[in-house]
């Protein structure tokens, strides 16, 4: 637990953020490990969000299915030359045939996260909508005010496909009642362009947060290492309400033993009127030579000052916040 003084928060005590839910402890992006968030208290609950064949919103991270679902069992003839099946090819009534499992490493089908959920069940993918409506109704049953915190995925890759995934999204997130800066609602995306095109031709006025890969990842033809500068940063400002980094890009540890490094990501986006959550705390895969998970957390929240955190253990996130 964290035995620091406060200090000013110009954004806020810190959020913590269910990433994909409790995916620490149930597949991700099933409305269990939603719920499961959602009754450890967590903040917000997030939902990457691609469509399918027939337009469908559905909350999926990945635009391939083949490691979290039975498709390759199910569906094996849809896949394309390149070895994967692409949620994009399917109809949603056929997505919701397959199971969602725990994610797995190709080729192999070792675990990617050996400890956690072992079990097979007949989990499935759900709509964007039926997520929301999920959220609502625990929200009205607890009276919590739990947010969302839903991703455009990968835009470029919808729109060669003839595809407007943010339009879709809006237009679903609105019908739940998402509209305006100050509902529980973060919407992100990787692609810088997209995202100005969400608050400027879209006109969303919802928080916006600006997803921050490697230039080396291809999440898009955003330019990260340039975005990371102060006069990058100044111009996310102008359309974004925050930055969403990943861990490395605050703090590393060089080698055993050795103590944290800081850059100054953090620093300089609060200069910028920007908040920052990174991404992503796991308990089963810390920063590389990080000494444990309360150094790390400890890091990001006590030194670094980030507002917010992307936690797969959001329990022990919010333990160390002081709120468990």
């Amino acid at each position: 637990m964290s035995t620091s003084p406060p200090r000013p928060r110009p954004f806020g005590p810190p959020i913590v953020i269910a990433h994909r839910g409790a995916s620490g402890y149930l597949p991700e992006h099933t409305l269990v490990a939603k719920a499961y968030a959602h009754a450890l208290g967590t903040d917000y609950l997030e939902q990457d969000v691609v469509l399918t064949r027939d337009d469908v919103p559905v909350v999926f991270h990945d635009l391939v299915l083949d490691e979290v679902t039975d498709v390759a069992e199910r569906y094996a003839a849809r896949r394309r030359d390149d070895g994967h099946w692409y949620v994009i090819d399917f109809d949603y009534a056929e997505l919701a045939t397959l199971a969602v499992r725990e994610r797995i490493e190709l080729p192999g089908g070792t675990a990617a996260y050996p400890g956690r959920f072992p079990e097979r069940l007949p989990l499935r993918i759900q709509t964007l909508a039926e997520e929301l409506a999920l959220v609502r109704g625990l929200n009205h049953a607890t009276g919590r005010r739990t947010g969302v915190y839903t991703e455009v995925k990968s835009p470029a890759f919808h729109r060669r496909a003839g595809k407007d995934p943010s339009v879709i999204v809006l237009a679903t997130l609105a019908a739940f009642g998402y509209r305006e800066r100050g509902d529980a609602c973060y919407l992100q995306c990787f692609d810088a362009a997209e995202l100005a095109r969400i608050r400027f031709e879209l006109g969303s006025a919802l928080k916006l947060v600006q997803l921050v890969g490697e230039n080396d990842w291809r999440e898009s033809d955003t330019d990260y290492d340039d975005l990371r500068t102060p006069a990058g940063l100044a111009r996310v400002a102008a359309y974004a309400d925050g930055i969403g980094p990943w861990i490395p890009q605050i703090v590393r540890w060089p080698r055993p033993g050795a103590a944290p490094e800081f850059t100054t990501l953090v620093a300089d986006a609060h200069a910028a009127g920007l908040a920052v959550h990174p991404y992503t705390f796991r308990l089963d895969q810390l920063p590389e030579h990080a000494p444990d998970a309360t150094a790390v957390q400890r890091a990001l929240f006590e030194t670094a000052d980030v507002d917010g955190l992307f936690s797969d253990f959001c329990d022990a996130t919010l333990a160390f916040l002081g709120r468990r």
